[in-house]
């Protein structure tokens, strides 16, 4: 049985996992008002502070109230400074998500601390996890793979809020050696494929 309850905090050789609070609000900002880093978000840049605050509500202390799913702030140790967050539902298909302050990419921030999240799902009971990306996303597809994760197909969605028409690349990782493939998103949409060299 997979445990609900966020562990409070896990920490890397150089990263804090821990959640969000109101004191973070200013940094949690800076993370979501970027144009480039919300590209394949599932939702706009954030416009103000007041719309940070309504979202961390919705989006992070809403998680942490229910215990739906392990959401944190991903922090450098050195300050305890929110530079990007890190998230893994508690519902199948087990969906794995994060978001890093662009002038971090490339330095294998994400892998550290998605190492020792799925190290904490595995340990939790978790089956396995999924993630998907715009195939217009590369380093989304090569982060995942450094994690373990596999591909397993593609399918077509109009993608909301933004209403666009999309290609998501799937790739899952399972905690044994049990081949199970989540097929949720193959069997909702029509137009869906596996590629080949991905």
């Amino acid at each position: 049985m997979i445990k609900a309850e966020n562990t409070p905090k896990l920490t890397t050789e150089s990263l804090i996992l821990r959640k969000f609070t109101y004191t973070d609000l200013e940094h949690f900002y800076t993370i979501f008002k970027d144009d480039e880093v919300t590209t394949f978000m599932p939702w706009y840049s954030l416009k103000s502070l007041e719309e940070a605050k309504g979202f961390y509500e919705r989006k992070f202390k809403s998680v942490y109230e229910n215990a739906a799913g392990y959401h944190y702030a991903i922090c450098l140790k050195e300050n305890n400074i929110p530079i990007g967050y890190i998230k893994a539902n508690i519902e199948e298909p087990y969906d794995f998500g994060y978001g890093l302050k662009k002038e971090y990419w490339g330095q294998n921030i994400v892998v550290e601390a998605g190492k020792t999240l799925l190290a904490k799902l595995k340990e939790n009971g978790f089956p396995y996890v999924t993630a998907t990306h715009d195939v217009h996303n590369s380093r989304s597809g090569s982060v995942l793979k450094k994690l373990g994760f596999s591909y397993k197909y593609t399918y077509q969605k109009w993608w909301q809020p933004k209403n666009i028409l999309v290609d998501f690349r799937m790739f899952q990782l399972n905690f044994g050696d049990n081949g199970h493939i989540y097929k949720g998103y193959w069997n909702q949409y029509a137009i869906h494929y596996v590629e080949e060299n991905v």
